[in-house]
């Protein structure tokens, strides 16, 4: 499947390695690598991680994975997944 990054998403993962960056840059190295490989395994298999619990009214296309205190969360459709948040796990769910 095709994977499509929203505009926010790929500003949300910058903002999340830019910030770890500052301390540690093979740290954020790391973490950009393990989410774009998780990231290509959902495309590989969509249904591969949970049903997103704090997405309303889901109906079992939005799914999300946390690696690191790193939640993802993302859409599939048909021909493509959609990755649409990245946040750290500290912040409270926002509703979409």
């Amino acid at each position: 499947m095709e994977i499509i990054w929203t505009l926010k998403a790929v500003a949300q993962l910058e903002k999340v390695i830019d910030y770890i960056q500052q301390d540690s840059p093979m740290g954020a190295q790391k973490i950009y690598l393990i989410i774009v490989d998780l990231v290509e395994k959902a495309a590989q298999q969509p249904e591969r991680f949970p049903v997103d619990k704090y997405k309303e009214n889901n109906d079992g296309s939005w799914r999300a994975f946390e690696k690191y205190h790193y939640r993802v969360s993302y859409r599939i459709t048909q021909t493509a997944i959609h990755i649409v948040r990245i946040r750290h796990t500290s912040q409270s769910p926002l509703q979409y």
